[in-house]
């Protein structure tokens, strides 16, 4: 199979996005190079050009998701200064996103199950951490710096759960603003 002209990295990273996408995807752990490059109609020598192995690959897949969700919620966000609203705002995007994008189930699982993830997945925590931990001071949390690593772990927890609802579920959504204390002006 020979590799098409110009897409490359690209192709192949959308390629992988698309397979965890569908609802009777290969899963995480079925995402080979093999699948990949079918899917991509590129070949194997392509896949092992810009990625030199199936853990390079998921690190790229993992981050450029993690990205994306970030840029959707700075776009959310942009206008509000820390705070409640901010915070609140930028937790119902992820939850969207999340939900939107069939490959976040995979993403979000992986962070339990692959432990050739966990370091990378680690650091995306700590990432997110950091983006709500201005929110929560300004709240009012005297451990922002603590409460923020425990809020990214609950709002990904009612990601996943979301995800196999396949809808959103005002309970668990009601539940994570309540726990954050950010449910006076829902």
């Amino acid at each position: 199979m020979a590799r098409p002209a110009g897409p490359g990295k690209a192709a192949l990273l959308d390629a992988g996005t698309r397979l965890l996408s569908k609802a009777d995807g290969v899963g995480w752990e079925g995402l080979s190079a093999n699948a990949v490059v079918a899917e991509a109609s590129m070949s194997k020598g392509a896949f092992f050009h810009h990625f030199p192995t199936r853990r390079s690959y998921a690190l790229e897949l993992h981050a450029r998701f993690h990205d994306e969700i970030e840029r959707a919620i700075a776009q959310e966000t942009a206008a509000l200064p820390p705070g409640p609203e901010r915070l609140r705002r930028g937790i119902m995007c992820y939850l969207d996103f999340c939900l939107q994008h069939g490959e976040a189930k995979a993403f979000l699982f992986s962070a339990r199950a692959d432990g050739d993830l966990t370091a990378a997945v680690s650091a995306m925590n700590r990432r997110f951490a950091l983006l709500v931990e201005p929110d929560l001071t300004v709240t009012g949390w005297a451990s922002a710096h603590e409460v923020a690593a425990l809020a990214v772990a609950a709002i990904a927890e009612v990601a996943l759960i979301e995800k196999d609802l396949r809808n959103r579920s005002r309970k668990h959504r009601t539940a994570l603003l309540a726990l954050l204390r950010l449910d006076q002006s829902t």
